[in-house]
C-alpha cells in the first residue's frame, strides 16, 4: 500500500458506537505512510476522546467550526485544500443524510463540501437503519456524485441484531484508502525532472540566483514515483527533503545541471521546472571583489549566455517527451506558446509568477497547459502537491497515446 506514502488523509469521526475502530485505522494509515488529521463531530466525542485520536495521529483533534484558534491555523478551507483524502470512518446515517443535502452545520460536513479531495464514507449503523428507504436513498444520491462508499459489512452488531450495518475493519478500510490512488500510468518509464534555481557565482562570496524554492519539481517527483515511474530528479540548491524512492542529483550552476541531465539521459520522458539562470558572469573573481573607487557607486559585470538546457535536451537523437515551464509575470500564455515552439517541447506548463499565492516560494500553483496545437488545459488553484499529480495525469496520458 505504498499509494498511502505521504497522502494526506482527514478522517472524520461520527457519532457511534463503531468510533472506538477508527483509533486503529489511525494507526493503520500512519503504518502506510500517510499523515492523517482528525475531524471528530460532537457525536463521535461521546464515543471516543480526541486525546485518544490526537495521540494516535500526532495531531491536535479538529472538532468546532467556529474555533477562532483552528481558523487561525488549519480552520475548514485548509483543511478542505490539504487532503488528498477525507475517509468518514464511521459515517453515521444522519451524516449520510446531511452530506446528501448539502447541509454543512459543523466542521466534517462544512470541510466536505469545501474540497475538491475524494470522499469516502464507510457507513456504521443499525441495520434497520441501513435498509432505511430514506438511508438508501442517500446512499445512492451520495455514489452519484461520485463518493465511495466503504461497505457496509454484515455480521453482529452492538444492539444485538444481526445484518448489513457493521463498520468495515481498519486494515480493509486502509486498503481501500489506497485504492482511491492510482500508479500505473508510467510504469516502467525514467523520468527526468529538473527543479530549484541554479546559482551562478560572481567571486567566492556572491552568485546571482532567483526566488525559485524548487517545490513544484520536488511535487513532481514525487508524483511520478505514485504513478509508478523510476525518478531522477536534478535539482538546484533548496532546503526540501528527498522524496521516498527518488534518485536526487545536486547541482550548482545552470552548466552543472545540463551536465547531470545529460548524465541521467536516456528517459522517457523529461520535466524541466527549473528556474535556470540565462546568464552567468563571463569571468568568476578568484578572491571577493572589493569597492573600486574608480568606478564611483557602481560596478560592471560582464555577462553571458547559459546553454539552454531544455532545449539542447529536446533536440537530441534520442530525445524524450518534453515538458517545459513557463514562470512568467505578463504576458503569460504568449510567453509560454512561444516558449513551446522555440524549444521544440510537446507541453509548456504556463505559471503567472507575479501573483504571490502561486509565485515562487508559496505553498499552491495554478496552471495552464498548453501543447503543440495550442490547444489549453487549466488545472484550478489549489495545493503543489495535487498540481502535481494532476499534471502527472494529464502528461502520462499524453505519452502514453504518443504512439
Amino acid at each position: 500500500m505504498q499509494r498511502l506514502y505521504r497522502k494526506r488523509i482527514v478522517l472524520g469521526v461520527g457519532g457511534g458506537i463503531a468510533a472506538y475502530k477508527s483509533a486503529e485505522l489511525v494507526r493503520r494509515l500512519r503504518d502506510q505512510g500517510a499523515e492523517v488529521r482528525v475531524v471528530m463531530t460532537q457525536g463521535g466525542r461521546e464515543f471516543i476522546t480526541p486525546l485518544t485520536l490526537q495521540a494516535l495521529s500526532g495531531h491536535p483533534v479538529h472538532m468546532d467550526l467556529l474555533d477562532p484558534a483552528a481558523e487561525a491555523a488549519m480552520g475548514h478551507i485548509e483543511l478542505a485544500k490539504w487532503a488528498d483524502l477525507i475517509l468518514i470512518a464511521p459515517a453515521t446515517a444522519d451524516l449520510m443524510a446531511r452530506l446528501a443535502q448539502g447541509i454543512a452545520n459543523d466542521l466534517l460536513t462544512t470541510v466536505v463540501l469545501a474540497t475538491d479531495a475524494p470522499v469516502a464514507l464507510a457507513p456504521a449503523m443499525n441495520q434497520a437503519m441501513w435498509r432505511d428507504e430514506a438511508t438508501q436513498a442517500n446512499s445512492q444520491l451520495l455514489i452519484a456524485r461520485g463518493l465511495h462508499m466503504f461497505g457496509p459489512a454484515s455480521g453482529s452488531q452492538a444492539c444485538g441484531d444481526v445484518g448489513l450495518g457493521r463498520m468495515l475493519e481498519a486494515d480493509d478500510l486502509a486498503q481501500l484508502a489506497a485504492d482511491c490512488f492510482k500508479r500505473e500510468s508510467l510504469t516502467g518509464r525514467h523520468v527526468l525532472i529538473t527543479a530549484g534555481p541554479t546559482q551562478e557565482n560572481i567571486d567566492p562570496v556572491r552568485y546571482i540566483t532567483n526566488h525559485s524554492s524548487g517545490k513544484m519539481g520536488f511535487a513532481l517527483a514525487e508524483a511520478a514515483v505514485e504513478a509508478g515511474a523510476k525518478v531522477t530528479l536534478v535539482t538546484g540548491p533548496v532546503h526540501l527533503p528527498t522524496p521516498d524512492r527518488v534518485n536526487r542529483i545536486d547541482v550548482v550552476s545552470a552548466r552543472d545541471m545540463l551536465a547531470a541531465c545529460e548524465a541521467a539521459m536516456p528517459c522517457d520522458l523529461l520535466i524541466a521546472a527549473a528556474a535556470v539562470a540565462d546568464y552567468r558572469p563571463e569571468v568568476v573573481a578568484q578572491h571577493k571583489l572589493k569597492k573600486d573607487p574608480s568606478t564611483g557607486d557602481g560596478m560592471l559585470l560582464q555577462m553571458v549566455r547559459n546553454p539552454d538546457i531544455l532545449a539542447t535536451l529536446a533536440q537530441r537523437e534520442d530525445r524524450p517527451f518534453s515538458v517545459g515551464f513557463a514562470a512568467e509575470t505578463e504576458k503569460l500564455l504568449d510567453y509560454a506558446a512561444r516558449k513551446l515552439k522555440d524549444k521544440n517541447l510537446d507541453l509548456i506548463v504556463a505559471n503567472d509568477v507575479a501573483n504571490p499565492t502561486i509565485g515562487f516560494n508559496s505553498e499552491e500553483n495554478a496552471i495552464t497547459i498548453i501543447d503543440r496545437d495550442l490547444q489549453q488545459n487549466s488545472l484550478a488553484q489549489t495545493s503543489k502537491g495535487k498540481i502535481a499529480r494532476q499534471l502527472i495525469a494529464f502528461i502520462a496520458e499524453r505519452l502514453n497515446n504518443q504512439a
